[in-house]
Formats: structure tokens, C-alpha cells, sequence
């Protein structure tokens, strides 16, 4: 049964693993942080979780330490895909965990529509998170330029849970971070701006992406972000590549890897 703060499961809830997996790794003296929905649900414990059958488990590590967190996730039952972390240990591990879920452990970066450097969650305010940074993990759903339901439904958890701005009891967005990376590529600009105004037509269609009961105003905060993007100042390489626009693609199509 799922405890009342949702971090809790049965044995078709990936998160307890996930989890577990990373505090052992802490006490390891290890930084293993968790990526995709379930961070949000880390971070937004009050709202009701978003399962699916045969979730992975995502996860981040800095690439000095990689060849450490792989040796925890063995020594804690996981088992590595050796052919697939030789050829690609330094972007990207994959291991099954014990219970059988698939493990990816993505390394300095995420490389989706965009390419988000998260090493800055390591050394942050936030650092002891087992989760990246609140503004990192927004924007790696805000980076999609196709969104589907499981994005738009993480986004506005993220954006009724946690707020934008210095919050001195909890976790909080930290429009310093998502305007930094902005602010050095027009694409990542484009491409959440673009997702940010896609928020209201996607709630009038799917209302229950929104959770019950939100803690902070999801519209409000994402017009907060949007003031973030637009106001914080901009580098030469940015307004050279706004000058082209949508002229030329500015995003990636991800590729879904084989292990």
C-alpha cells in the first residue's frame, strides 16, 4: 500500500529502488541523483504519482565518478550492460536492477532536444537532493519539443509543487539556474518558451494534468519563468543565432538507444 507521503510502494513501484539505490550510494560517499518522473514525485510527494508498467529507473552521476557508481550499483545487485557501458561509459551506463526494471545512469549530460549540462546540481544549494536540482529537472521536460502527456503532466507538478524563487523550508526553482541556460543558447530559449506557452492549451484539454490541491499557482509560475527567459541578459552567440531563427532547426530529434 502507498504511503501517505507517496515515496512508499508496492512491488510494481519503482521509486523505493530508485531511492534506495541512491542512499546507499550517498552513504557510499557516492552522488547518484534521480532524473525524470520519478524526481518529480520526490519532489512533489503530495500529488498522485504517475506509474506505468515496466518504468526505468533514471538516473545521474558526474563523469569523475562514474566508474565508482558503477561499482555501487553492482555491489548492490544491479547488473551492468558491459558491452553497452564500454562503448558508452562516458555519456551514458545501463544496468537491470535487481527487481528486473531497466537502470540508465546518464553522465555529465542529458542530451535530448537539447543538451543539459547538469553538473551544477552536484555542487548547488540543492546538492544533497537525492534528486537533481528542481530548476535542472524542469528543464529537462521543458526541453522536449513534442510534449506528451508524462512530460505535461510532470511540468505542472513541478510547477504546483515547488516554488520559483528562494524558499528557506523546501526545495525551490531557482530562476538563477534555468536563466543561465537560456541565456547561452537561443534554441533552449525557443524551445521552452515555446513549451511554457503550449501550458494552457494543454491543461483546457487534460485537466486532470493538473493536480487536485496545488501548493503554488502553476500558471503564475510558469509566466515567472517566462520573465526569467526573456529578461535575463543575453551573450553575443545568442542574438547571432536568434538573427536566423526558425529558419534553421535549432532542436534535436532524439534517437532511442539499444542496449
Amino acid at each position: 500500500m502507498t504511503t501517505p507521503s507517496g515515496l512508499g510502494g508496492t512491488a510494481s513501484d519503482p521509486l523505493p529502488e530508485a531511492l534506495g539505490l541512491v542512499r546507499g550510494a550517498a552513504d557510499a560517499g557516492h552522488q547518484l541523483k534521480i532524473l525524470g518522473g520519478l524526481g518529480v514525485r520526490v519532489l512533489c510527494p503530495d500529488f498522485p504519482p504517475r506509474l506505468r508498467a515496466g518504468q526505468d529507473i533514471d538516473l545521474a552521476c558526474l563523469g569523475k565518478a562514474r566508474r565508482q557508481v558503477a561499482d555501487h550499483l553492482e555491489r548492490a545487485g544491479c547488473e551492468p550492460d558491459k558491452r553497452f557501458n564500454n562503448l558508452n561509459g562516458d555519456r551514458q551506463m545501463y544496468f537491470t536492477a535487481p527487481s528486473g526494471r531497466p537502470v540508465d545512469v546518464m553522465v555529465d549530460r542529458l542530451s535530448m532536444c537539447h543538451t543539459l549540462d547538469f553538473r551544477p546540481s552536484f555542487g548547488s544549494a540543492s546538492s544533497l537532493l537525492p534528486t537533481l536540482d528542481p530548476a535542472d529537472l524542469l528543464l529537462s521536460k521543458l526541453q522536449i519539443v513534442e510534449l506528451n502527456e508524462k512530460d505535461a503532466h510532470d511540468i505542472f507538478h513541478l510547477l504546483s509543487g515547488v516554488r520559483v524563487g528562494p524558499d528557506p523550508m523546501r526545495p525551490f526553482i531557482d530562476p538563477g539556474r534555468f536563466g543561465s541556460v537560456l541565456a547561452s543558447d537561443w534554441g533552449w530559449w525557443r524551445t521552452v518558451s515555446g513549451s511554457l506557452a503550449k501550458l494552457p492549451d494543454l491543461a483546457a484539454a487534460q485537466p486532470a494534468l493538473v493536480p487536485p490541491y496545488p501548493r503554488f499557482e502553476p500558471f503564475t509560475q510558469a509566466k515567472q519563468l517566462q520573465e526569467v527567459a526573456d529578461t535575463v541578459p543575453k551573450g553575443l552567440k545568442w542574438k547571432l543565432r536568434a538573427n536566423v531563427g526558425e529558419r534553421v532547426r535549432w532542436y534535436e530529434l532524439p534517437e532511442e538507444v539499444d542496449h
